[in-house]
């Protein structure tokens, strides 16, 4: 999906971007560093850090035992004393097992300590399915931790907003949660060679429109697109904003887009029940902006069921383009 908000430039896949954004902080700041498992000479499991140990060395590239909470306790421990590292999880599946350093740890310090200590520490995790592999290896889990008070959540969905959002997590002074999706590492977009930031909290319009706002994240933002571009020739035209950011979320751009289309849904793949899709519609729900709904707000998230094995079930176990467009129909005709 090109990146219509930036000037022509350069393409870098999605995984080349986060490993030029990697290199650039490491270069500018010796604070920064970054660990996990295979992430050295291997290349990390999805090739993401590739040559990185060869440029910076085994002490700034580290390869770590197979063990998520202590990754997540050194990062965490580090962070604490002035260090800036980047965790990588070879699957955001795994994130479970270090749960009490990064919920019980990670969040809370800086509120403990009155401020006077933070945790500067960034956690990058391959998520979700559509590469066939199961129930333990394919979760959206970042609803979870959209829920926690001091910790911050991302899901680019494009390269240049994968090098500009972990620029920004890389400065911030509190924990930030990078969920990437497995599917996009190979795609590519323009981004810029200098180094640079995508603000924290702030959506993005990926397409005007004026039938209905489909609020998306991560791959589902493709998704949203092609179904958007699909409709069009039936004259329904879909807005697609790209909420990049699931903690702090841009309720504004949300509430404008929706009070200018009058309709509303919800597009994510993690859970349904209790997913990021409810806090939405919740919001709008008590906002001004629900005044100018002309239908009930939609949501479309995962079924509640472990991710299949099975290609055929697994991508009937998520939001795919055609329940995209059956539910703008819908909204179009009324909901």
């Amino acid at each position: 999906m090109p990146d219509t908000t930036l000037p022509a430039t350069r393409e870098l896949s999605y995984a080349e971007a986060i490993r030029e954004a990697l290199a650039q902080a490491m270069e500018a700041d010796p604070r920064v560093f970054t660990l996990g498992e295979d992430i050295g000479v291997y290349g990390g499991a999805f090739g993401v850090t590739g040559d990185l140990v060869h440029r910076f060395g085994e002490e700034r590239v580290i390869d770590t035992p197979i063990s998520e909470l202590g990754i997540a306790g050194a990062a965490v421990g580090a962070a604490i004393t002035g260090m800036r590292p980047v965790l990588e999880f070879q699957f955001s599946d795994f994130v479970t097992l270090a749960m009490e350093q990064i919920v019980n740890q990670a969040a809370k310090i800086r509120f403990m300590f009155g401020g006077k200590a933070s945790v500067p520490m960034v956690v990058r995790m391959p998520a979700g399915s559509g590469t066939g592999a199961a129930a333990q290896h394919s979760q959206s889990l970042e609803a979870w931790f959209a829920h926690v008070p001091g910790l911050k959540v991302v899901q680019p969905s494009t390269p240049h907003d994968a090098k500009g959002l972990l620029l920004a997590a890389i400065d911030d002074p509190n924990p930030v949660l990078i969920f990437e999706h497995k599917l996009l590492y190979k795609t590519k977009g323009h981004v810029p060679a200098e180094p640079y930031r995508v603000p924290i909290g702030t959506a993005v319009t990926r397409r005007a429109g004026s039938t209905a706002t489909v609020v998306a994240t991560s791959i589902m933002v493709h998704r949203a697109l092609e179904a958007a571009e699909a409709l069009a020739p039936e004259g329904i035209d879909a807005e697609v904003i790209d909420l990049r950011s699931l903690r702090p979320i841009d309720t504004a751009a949300i509430e404008a887009s929706a009070r200018r289309t009058g309709r509303l849904l919800v597009v994510h793949e993690g859970v349904r029940t209790l997913g990021i899709g409810a806090e939405i519609a919740a919001h709008v729900a008590g906002s001004e902006a629900f005044d100018f709904l002309d239908a009930p707000i939609m949501r479309l998230g995962g079924r509640d069921a472990p991710l299949p094995y099975n290609p055929v079930l697994e991508k009937a176990a998520v939001p795919q383009v055609p329940d995209i467009v059956a539910a703008l129909r819908s909204l179009a005709a009324g909901g």
